[in-house]
């Protein structure tokens, strides 16, 4: 049976008034070890659509991958614009196929010709449409963000900020989340992604060195101890050899 592996990450999204903002941050993880301090979590879907993953990299790397290619042959065959409930219907039915053994938790943002939409969906396929969603381990510390501030009609600049507080939030308060944030603004007719839109954790020049010289510190009281263990070892006596002359047969007897 598989194990279930513990992931980490915060990725949000909110609709405004004239489209939607998704957020996420930049941390894959390995367990306790960061194995990627600058990843993209914001995956491409179409050119109005864009889809966040939480869980198992490879697992909402290759989900929005299929999907992407299968909206593109939809949209070939429809010759129409793909919609948001489209992709989000392809999803569902994909990670509800595999009952939860596909590790992608997802924020569905995008705007076709019924306006701006937003889903969340599940690994085991359940999807919610709200105006404003968080998904991952830093998603409780996100929620809190938006719970507080969140109101309708928002402006561009107020939902951009607002969705960059969510991130950091989760950032600050959860260890499976950090480094950037990343920022993906969804309007009608375009779309901006805006990479490393925020870097609360960059790196800055120590102020001073911090290499002290010998004898700094003081000590008052200096002992040296032997950490050579003398061992006697004794050794088993081995049983005398046979006598080849006893053991071997007797070829001269007639």
């Amino acid at each position: 049976m598989p194990r279930a592996t513990s992931t980490g990450t915060t990725i949000v999204g909110l609709i405004y008034k004239d489209g939607v903002v998704l957020g996420a941050d930049t941390r894959a993880t390995e367990g306790p070890i960061v194995a990627d301090k600058n990843c993209e979590k914001i995956h491409y879907i179409t050119e109005s659509i864009r889809c966040c993953g939480a869980g198992t990299a490879a697992d909402t790397e290759f989900v929005t991958s299929m999907i992407s290619s299968n909206m593109q042959l939809h949209e070939l065959h429809t010759r129409k614009r793909p919609r948001v409930l489209t992709a989000m219907t392809m999803l569902k039915q994909r990670l509800f196929q595999y009952q939860g053994y596909i590790g992608a938790a997802l924020v569905l943002g995008g705007y076709d010709t019924t306006g701006p939409q937003l889903f969340t969906i599940a690994p085991h396929g359940s999807t919610d449409k709200l105006p404003y969603v968080t998904m991952g381990s830093g998603s409780l510390a996100a929620m809190s963000v938006f719970e507080s501030r969140w109101r309708p009609q928002m402006d561009e600049a107020d939902a951009i900020q607002l969705v960059v507080d969510a991130i950091e939030s989760g950032i600050f308060n959860d260890l499976g989340s950090g480094s950037n944030v990343d920022v993906c603004v969804i309007r009608e007719k375009s779309t901006e992604m805006l990479r490393n839109y925020r870097m609360p954790n960059e790196r800055a020049q120590k102020e001073q060195s911090y290499k002290f010289p010998r004898g700094t510190t003081r000590f008052t009281k200096e002992e040296i101890r032997s950490m050579v263990i003398k061992e006697d070892v004794l050794g088993l006596e081995k049983p005398a050899p046979a006598q080849a002359a006893e053991e071997a047969m007797d070829t001269d007897a007639s």
